[in-house]
């Protein structure tokens, strides 16, 4: 009797993923359509791990898995100071590009432009935008690019975007958590149903970190009627 009871469970789950997977916007080639505009509903972007609340920054659950960086001793040092004078030191109030994957969770909308060959996506804030390559190599050398050098790949339903080629002058969070220019990111982009991405970042940097480690959060899709990017020019005192 009880195999009987966890066998339908299981088919009973199994029948909802596909459903779910059937409900999925697919473009003609039968990959997930990702295209619309996205937004998260966290506070990542004052700090990636568990914070209390303060003056400016409201309270918020991390997004870090096991809420903890695995700084070097050197580079912990160096957040913390980064934290002390985050205020004028934050990369981001000084109105350069944020980087990857801080982008993602600015408290910014973006849009993603799908195609075969190629995925845009276009950030509210300060016209930034960025290009996904798809299932080409990146460029041979070392550059130093604010966004990095994106390529991209399908594994199954999933978006896995190899992002590297960075500069070192953009930050985490406005908490000072940082890295260098050996970092190396992979994102990964899941629709879970028509309106929701799971979206996760491994994050790579031997320079300042002892280990590989990952954040997750929810993207949403705007429904609002005729919702749309916006300008946001930053101006920086």
């Amino acid at each position: 009797m009880t195999r009987t009871v966890f066998a339908l469970i299981a088919v009973a789950c199994l029948s909802r993923s596909a459903e779910a997977q059937s409900r999925i916007p697919r473009t003609g080639d039968g990959k997930p359509d990702l295209s619309g505009i996205w937004q998260v509903m966290n506070t990542a972007y004052w700090d990636i791990q568990d914070h209390n609340a303060q003056k400016g920054v409201p309270a918020g659950i991390g997004v870090v898995d096991g809420n903890e960086l695995p700084y070097t001793p050197e580079a912990l040092a160096k957040k913390k100071s980064n934290y002390d004078k985050r205020a004028t030191l934050d990369p981001e109030t000084r109105c350069y590009l944020p980087g990857v994957p801080r982008a993602t969770y600015l408290p910014f909308p973006f849009q993603i432009v799908q195609s075969s060959s190629q995925i845009t996506m276009l950030y509210e804030y300060a016209h930034t935008v960025r290009n996904v390559f798809m299932n080409t190599p990146h460029i041979e050398g070392q550059l130093y690019w604010w966004m990095g050098d994106s390529r991209g790949r399908w594994e199954g339903d999933t978006l896995v975007v190899d992002a590297t080629d960075f500069n070192d002058e953009t930050w985490f969070d406005r908490a000072g958590n940082f890295h260098s220019d050996g970092l190396h990111v992979i994102e990964r982009y899941t629709l879970t149903d028509a309106d929701h991405i799971a979206y996760e970042a491994t994050i790579e940097d031997a320079k300042v970190f002892t280990r590989p480690w990952k954040m997750s959060m929810i993207l949403n899709r705007h429904k609002e009627k005729n919702f749309r990017l916006l300008e946001y020019e930053c101006f920086s005192f």
